[in-house]
């Protein structure tokens, strides 16, 4: 015969943690769901504007997403291809993951993950003669990376504010 007594701490212990593992299920469960927003300012920061990185699910969303910035593109892209973030981040690819830093993305986050790039002529820069490309890294209808780039080998490359 097996006989087995609890103690009154024993069974406190075993409660509180109790309590605490549904409280922590419960967190989980309500948080809302992580969407991007950056604030940019707008005449000398008089103005606030949301930039919206959620929702991309159409060619309307993704021209609609650049015209929060100001650019005015191509009505289609030029370019739509599938595309693997690197697992370890090369000399190159660690400056390009800086510029997205710069502007509220990290694509650290999605290393070995498969994202789609789309391209767009943009119609709209000034200052520059030559063809100028706006470049939009998409992964689960979510915005995550890109940029505004020359199509010369010697231009320029920028994230997605003017």
């Amino acid at each position: 015969m097996f006989v087995y007594s609890l103690r009154a701490n024993t069974i406190k212990f075993f409660g509180i943690l109790c309590v605490a593992l549904v409280a922590l299920i419960t967190l989980i469960a309500f948080l809302p769901s992580y969407e991007p927003n950056v604030a940019a300012s707008a005449n000398e920061g008089t103005k606030t504007v949301s930039i919206s990185y959620g929702r991309i699910k159409t060619n309307e969303d993704r021209i609609k997403f650049l015209e929060q910035f100001g650019w005015t593109v191509t009505s289609e892209p030029i370019e739509s291809e599938e595309v693997v973030i690197p697992a370890e981040f090369d000399k190159v690819f660690a400056g390009y993951n800086e510029i997205q830093k710069s502007q509220g993305l990290d694509l650290g986050k999605y290393k070995k993950k498969k994202l789609t790039r789309y391209t767009y002529e943009v119609t709209n820069y000034e200052g520059y003669e030559g063809t100028v490309y706006a470049n939009i890294l998409v992964y689960r209808n979510k915005v995550v990376g890109g940029d505004i780039c020359s199509a010369d080998a010697s231009g320029f490359l920028q994230g997605f504010e003017k």
